[in-house]
């Protein structure tokens, strides 16, 4: 018997329901934490500084934070497992939430610089854990697991932005500037997000799925592949990374962050340049971030039942209609704003979930948890480069020049895929119709 995208329908163990469940209790936890640096970053970073070309550098710092804490989550999970990891990793990122405050508290833009650096962490670790989600999922069941786990993050990154006024009051009434709010809020978060996962998620994801297909309890369906190892070992084929997957899933999720980073980070800088108050840039960062995760389940069925690489594809285009719609509203229309945040969240979302299903599709067990950090670390890359120049772009072009340049280079992602159209990296990559045979 088959699933509908030709993979074999394989029953997932039982011990995936539960730790569907303690990830996703982390998630609603953590997303309050990750819309923190989101929403009031550029904007702290301005305050503090008295430039907006230096607005950028929050969001280039924190993912370059986070592209340091991919890393060591990586190694520590290969090393030692998933529960380790994201429990270290969302405790050092309320450590940088906490060091937010206080530099805010202090007006001191260096020990900001630093704390902001730290708080990349957390976010990686709440990207990462999309990946403990997927660890024991079958593989015609991949884009709904990694969905799943995304959902969850909506909940806490919807509400956090909308909670800037009432943190703020609660910084201002404690003698800190009111943009340090969100990022006390952070810091419980992503605490309590700690505490859960060490405490609760057992068994340990990546370790029972390494554990079982060595004992060749769950298939990988690892599919034909003519490439050859890329270690240059001799191991079968079932255990060898397929180079042609890890490459396309990866530079789709690394265009599709770049272009998101940048154009978020200035839109609440260029909506307050424009008459916007803060409630109204966290109300469209809040809608941005809804589309960002809200539609997760929807978009892993159709990773699943359609195709990873048609979702892929569409990421590009709907990240293009992000950046010509922000490029051309009236810099006074909320509702043009917004709507063109929504779509730069949902392209976002079409190419995180399509790209992690084509690596993790691309990679064995045992070779999982390094290479997704790697993996992670050049999405970080992307989104702290986007960060970076992001508001050099619109001082010297303006926030149409960006808007326009980002939906532009996201379309890039079509003729990758058109390139993976001509060797798949997984059979589940492009979707057969369902015959009648397997309708049977």
């Amino acid at each position: 018997m088959k699933a509908r995208n030709g993979a074999p329908a394989l029953r997932e163990v039982p011990e995936q329901r539960r730790i569907l469940a303690v990830l996703v209790f982390s998630q609603i936890l953590s997303g309050a934490g990750l819309a923190a640096g989101i929403t009031v970053g550029a904007l702290l970073a301005e305050e503090l500084l008295g430039s907006t070309g230096l607005a950028g550098v929050p969001s280039a710092l924190f993912t370059a934070g986070s592209a340091l804490g991919a890393v060591g989550i990586g190694q520590i999970c290969r090393r030692w497992g998933r529960r380790p990891g994201l429990a270290l990793g969302y405790g050092v990122g309320a450590l940088g939430s906490l060091g937010v405050v206080a530099a805010a508290a202090l007006g001191n833009a260096p020990l900001l610089f630093l704390a902001l650096l730290v708080y990349g962490a957390g976010t990686a670790t709440n990207l990462m854990a999309r990946y403990a989600g997927a660890d024991l999922a079958s593989p015609a069941r991949r884009g709904r697991a990694v969905s799943t786990v995304l959902f969850a993050t909506t909940l806490g990154a919807v509400v956090g932005p909308n909670l800037v006024t009432l943190t703020g009051e609660v910084a201002h009434s404690w003698g800190i500037p009111r943009l340090a709010g969100p990022f006390l809020l952070a810091t419980a978060a992503f605490g309590a997000a700690s505490v859960v996962l060490a405490c609760l998620l057992r068994p340990d994801p990546l370790r029972l799925a390494e554990a079982l297909a060595k004992d060749g309890s769950v298939a990988e369906a690892a599919g034909p592949t003519d490439e050859s190892p890329a270690d240059g070992s001799d191991d079968p084929p079932a255990a060898r990374p397929r180079r042609a997957g890890v490459v396309t899933g990866t530079t789709v999720m690394v265009l599709t962050q770049l272009v998101m980073i940048a154009v978020m980070t200035m839109t609440p800088v260029h909506m307050r340049a424009h008459g916007h108050g803060t409630q109204a840039a966290g109300f469209v960062i809040a809608l941005h971030v809804g589309a960002m995760f809200l539609p997760s389940p929807l978009t892993g069925l159709l990773v699943d039942r359609v195709g990873r690489l048609w979702v892929a594809g569409a990421s590009g285009v709907t990240l293009l209609a992000a950046g010509v719609l922000a490029a051309v509203a009236p810099p006074y229309s909320l509702p043009a704003l917004a709507t063109a945040l929504v779509l730069l969240g949902l392209g976002w979302n079409f190419g995180l979930i399509s790209g992690t299903a084509i690596v993790t599709d691309a990679l064995p067990p045992a070779r999982r948890a390094s290479a997704q950090g790697l993996v992670d670390v050049g999405i970080a890359l992307a989104g702290a480069a986007g960060g970076a120049s992001s508001g050099l772009v619109v001082v010297l072009g303006g926030y149409p020049t960006l808007a326009l340049a980002g939906g532009i280079l996201a379309l890039a992602v079509v003729p990758v895929v058109a390139w993976s159209v001509r060797r798949p990296p997984h059979p589940a990559a492009c979707a057969a119709p369902r015959t009648d045979t397997e309708r049977t």
